[in-house]
């Protein structure tokens, strides 16, 4: 279900931008998800969604943003797509993802959209006003093959379209990579299948490949997750209590295999495997009359 509610702030501050996606403010529009990704993070007890099936929409998020932004005196990557994705299917009619790029352009700020859906086409001209400035799309891809996406991330598009939309947007002069995160131990973590994501990325116009080989598992996300292993690959679930049991994070066991292959492809390919930080212009010095 879609919960409409008020939003007392929306941009949250990182002290530090994260090595991994370079952002300094995160904004998240959603909260919970309509692409129900069986392994997602967000439906752990710490971040307080008490059902992960229905949507919280912050119908008042553009006017957040534009009392919060114009007082960042610092700029930085406005990253999304953490708590929730930007384009969930609720986006298509709320259109607010679309309103706070808007605003972003406007301000001049650089925005880092990461994100599972082939929806963000319809922005492309709001992100190639902010590419002026620096815009990063990043799709999240976990496997090649769309009938096993489809089973893992049951209401996001296939990842055949989530790569011909990052091979779109590459088309018009946008940065855009691929998050190649969580590789799922024993149902995605075949090395061939590891190749042929970071190929077709390369082939598609890929800045970057990020890597995230294993997943992390605790409390109410593990609960749900062995649930949907039960359903879909019946007896794995013993297998992932045997290797981690309540560990937090659960690499594959071919992990060292996979991260050398991963690095060396890159190479061979001229692809980062990190978002590049973003360096404000410093401002220009006024010159001396005399």
């Amino acid at each position: 279900m879609i919960h409409e509610i008020q939003a007392k702030t929306l941009l949250a501050h990182i002290t530090r931008p994260d090595p991994w996606f370079g952002i300094k403010y995160n904004m998240n529009i959603y909260r919970g998800c309509q692409h129900q990704c069986i392994y997602c993070d967000s439906r752990s007890e710490c971040y307080g969604i008490e059902d992960f099936t229905d949507v919280l929409v912050k119908v008042n998020a553009i006017e957040l943003l534009e009392r919060e932004l114009p007082r960042k005196r610092a700029k930085g990557l406005i990253g999304t797509g953490s708590m929730s994705d930007p384009y969930l299917p609720a986006e298509r009619d709320y259109r607010l993802t679309r309103q706070a790029l808007e605003v972003i352009a406007r301000l001049r700020f650089p925005v880092h959209l990461i994100t599972k859906s082939d929806l963000v086409l319809r922005d492309a001209d709001v992100l190639a006003d902010i590419q002026r400035v620096r815009a990063s799309v990043s799709f999240t891809i976990t496997t090649p093959h769309d009938d096993l996406a489809q089973r893992l991330e049951p209401g996001a598009p296939p990842s055949s379209r989530r790569f011909a939309a990052l091979a779109d947007l590459a088309g018009r002069g946008i940065e855009a990579g691929v998050t190649m995160m969580p590789i799922l131990p024993w149902i995605e973590d075949a090395e061939e299948d590891v190749v042929a994501i970071v190929r077709r990325a390369a082939d598609c116009g890929a800045r970057y490949v990020m890597a995230g080989f294993g997943l992390t598992m605790r409390d109410r996300q593990r609960a749900y997750f062995y649930c949907e292993l039960d359903r879909l690959f019946p007896g794995l679930r013993e297998r992932y209590e045997r290797a981690y049991g309540d560990r937090y994070s659960c690499p594959p066991p071919n992990v060292r295999r996979l991260q050398a292959v991963y690095e060396a492809l890159c190479e061979e390919l001229g692809l980062e495997r990190r978002v590049r930080p973003y360096l404000e212009e410093p401002a220009e010095k006024q010159l001396p009359l005399f």
